[in-house]
Order: structure tokens, then C-alpha cells, then sequence
């Protein structure tokens, strides 16, 4: 989307089109198109106008290095510093969410998961089940400034998210560990919580580290 700005497709102070406009546009999921948006508005790119909808700023031109600086780091070496950025904030979220969790976020969390573990032979879906999952926890950490950061880093990331993940075991695998993360926040247990979400974010960062060399087809 950052490219579309650039390239004038939606010019400073346009509306851009709804999400699901988006969505089938660009070829991704709806919970993708949110991610990008939440993360052009934390980047100062676009404004959200309550009841009318999500605007191009007037002034993205002077954001636009710092946006294609990011770019740059998606493209080069500094992924794995990014990825260790997300793991710092997701361990944290983990043990937050173990503190704060509600019975409502216990629920949507098992709603998730169940998704996921439904539909490890379909990349696609299980990977907007995992976003859900991820989002959900951060949301039960109770930390807005946190979530905020992590649904950032979870947008700049997600490309090579997608093609980390290539096959039906490494979806099996994903599933236990976020079962973990979640009999950890279900039991109140903030260790455990931590160490859950610490070990499926080394797992998670081993596949973005290795998913430049031979690329999948995204979702």
C-alpha cells in the first residue's frame, strides 16, 4: 500500500476504498488490509475520520523516507532485528495477558485457536486464524500502546510471515505452541505464559530468517 501512495494511485487528502475493496484489490485478507491500515495511521500516513471513512494525510510526502526506510530494513539484514523487536513485545503481551485476561478473552482466544488447528492444510486461513489469535492476546494484555506497536511490527513483518510458513507440519507445530501460550493464560500462570510465547517466537523467527531463500506464495 505504501508503494500505491507513492505512486500517486490514492493522492493526499483522497479516501481510500473499504476494506474489502481492498482486500480483493491487493489479493490478501481482510485482517491483513486492517494490520496495513493500522500501521499507515501509526506511521502518520493516513487519518482515520470516524463515519467517513480512512484518508490519505495532506502531508504523507515528508513521511515517505522514513516509510521506505522501512522498506529497506523488510528487504535487508534487519529483519531479524525486527523480528527481535516482535518477540520482545510478544513475550511481554504473553505475560501481561496472563496478569489481565478476562473469561471473554479466554473465549475468542479458543476461538482462534480452534480455527487455526481446523485449518492447518489451508495456509490462507490459518494464517488470518494466527493474526486473530495474536491480536486477541495483545488485546487481553490490556496495554493499548503495546498493542499498538505489535500490530505495527506484525504488519511490516507479515510478508515473510506468509512465506515462512510453507507447509501443513510447520502448521502443526504452530498450533501446539500457540496451545501452550493459551493453557498458560487460561491457568493465570505469567511464567509459564512467557516462556510459551518465547519458545513459538524463536520457532517464528527461525521461519522469517530463512523464508527470503526460497519464497512460498504468500498465504
Amino acid at each position: 500500500m505504501t508503494t500505491l501512495i507513492a505512486g500517486g494511485t490514492f493522492p493526499a487528502g483522497s479516501r481510500l476504498p473499504p476494506e474489502r475493496q481492498l482486500a480483493e484489490s491487493l489479493g490478501v485478507g481482510r485482517s491483513a488490509v486492517r494490520e496495513a491500515l493500522a500501521a499507515l495511521e501509526i506511521l502518520g500516513l493516513v487519518t482515520v475520520r470516524p463515519g467517513s471513512g480512512t484518508y490519505i494525510r495532506d502531508s504523507t510526502s515528508e513521511l515517505l523516507p522514513t516509510t521506505l526506510s522501512w522498506g529497506l530494513m523488510l528487504s535487508a539484514e534487519h529483519t531479524a532485528q525486527l523480528s527481535e523487536v516482535r518477540s520482545a513485545l510478544e513475550v511481554r503481551a504473553a505475560v501481561l495477558a496472563a496478569r489481565r485476561v478476562s473469561d471473554d478473552d479466554l473465549k475468542n482466544l479458543r476461538g482462534h485457536l480452534e480455527a487455526m488447528e481446523a485449518n492447518t492444510g489451508d495456509l490462507h486461513t490459518f494464517i488470518e486464524a494466527d493474526a486473530a489469535f495474536h491480536l486477541q492476546l495483545a488485546a487481553a494484555a490490556g496495554n493499548e500502546v503495546m498493542g499498538d506497536l505489535l500490530q505495527t511490527v506484525r504488519s511490516l513483518l507479515r510478508v515473510w510471515v506468509e512465506r515462512g510458513l510453507r507447509s501443513t507440519d510447520q502448521a502443526l507445530t504452530a498450533c501446539r505452541e500457540h496451545r501452550a501460550v493459551y493453557e498458560a493464560l487460561a491457568a493465570g500462570d505469567e511464567a509459564a505464559a512467557g516462556a510459551a510465547m518465547d519458545v513459538h517466537m524463536r520457532t517464528a523467527g527461525d521461519r522469517v530468517e530463512h523464508a527470503g531463500e526460497s519464497p512460498a506464495e504468500d498465504g
